[in-house]
């Protein structure tokens, strides 16, 4: 998994994060105006959630995926 890039230094589509909110592991799916992250559940599908507090996202490192 993996292969987004970070843009500006925050999660960008394509990126693993944790959403520490959640606790949920997840891969961002759509950024919207810059600052509405939309995500999926990282394994086993399920439905896509926005992020509460997208400065609370971390990027996962691809060894940690």
């Amino acid at each position: 998994m993996g292969g987004g890039a970070m843009k500006d230094g925050k999660p960008w589509v394509g990126d693993a994060v944790r959403d520490e909110v959640t606790g949920r592991k997840a891969i961002v799916t759509d950024v919207q105006h810059g600052s509405r992250y939309i995500l999926r559940p990282h394994a086993g599908g399920g439905p896509t959630w926005v992020a509460e507090d997208p400065e609370r996202l971390t990027v996962v490192p691809r060894e940690q995926e």
